[in-house]
């Protein structure tokens, strides 16, 4: 069992980037740690820190509006941008929401050309599109199964469009909403143990399942092989019902 075992949790830019309860994937995160014996430790990064993120176990950055998407822009591809790579690709856990999921990737062209640079980190890149893409969604993906079930589920708010190369796997495929694009029917994208996603809602804590998936990705990396105990997701289970049977309802009703 993992009882005892820390783990490192960073908060990226938690004052600017907390659109739609972005939030609660990290208290999930602590909280699911504490349920499951372990020992979380929770820092707070912001603006103009360097820090080597592969002291971290699980890393985390939300979505933002443009305004704050701008504003972090420069501090993520100047300040922090080789330290993320670094890490995701020494096996750190990293999960991404909607404007942080976009920056991972090479750029999001705005609607009037402007081109945001991104880390580059994900081999993805964002159109602006001209309709928002809004609404409940539900995925099928592969990370993910209790029993016979692996739908993960969330709120989707976004108009810009977002592709994957042909390296890059997306988190899953679409059943209810749009996706990265609404075109091509995928959602998220996967590297390594890197998530990037545009499902707010919060995520985390309606898909016990995908968090537990962190937290196992992230004791594998720090500490080799480490089980997780079973917890009583009842009430968790119940939110991930309820989200899909929204999901399922007419637009209006």
């Amino acid at each position: 069992m993992a009882g005892g075992l820390a783990v490192r949790i960073a908060h990226l830019y938690p004052d600017l980037m907390n659109l739609y309860g972005d939030r609660g994937n990290v208290i999930a995160i602590y909280r699911r740690c504490q349920w499951h014996g372990l020992a979380p430790e929770l820092l707070r990064i912001t603006l103009d820190e360097k820090v080597d993120f592969r002291d971290f176990d699980i890393l985390f950055v939300g979505g933002g509006q443009d305004k704050e998407q701008k504003q972090i822009c420069m501090d993520f591809t100047k300040v922090k941008g080789a330290a993320l790579s670094d890490a995701v690709e020494d096996g750190v856990v990293l999960l991404a929401i909607c404007g942080g999921y976009q920056l991972l990737g090479k750029y999001y062209r705005t609607g009037t050309g402007e081109e945001i640079p991104g880390i580059g980190l994900l081999d993805a890149w964002t159109e602006a599109g001209r309709k928002r893409l809004i609404g409940n969604v539900v995925i099928s993906s592969d990370l993910v199964r209790v029993g016979s079930d692996h739908t993960v589920v969330g709120f989707e708010n976004h108009s810009g469009k977002t592709f994957l190369g042909k390296g890059l796997r997306p988190l899953g495929r679409v059943l209810l909403g749009f996706g990265n694009n609404g075109e091509d029917g995928m959602e998220g994208a996967v590297y390594r143990n890197c998530i990037g996603t545009y499902l707010h809602g919060s995520l985390l804590p309606k898909n016990p399942a995908l968090t537990d998936y962190l937290i196992g990705a992230s004791l594998r990396r720090r500490y080799g092989e480490a089980q997780l105990k079973p917890l009583d997701d009842t009430i968790e289970s119940i939110a991930h019902e309820a989200a899909i049977h929204r999901a399922r309802q007419p637009v209006g009703r």
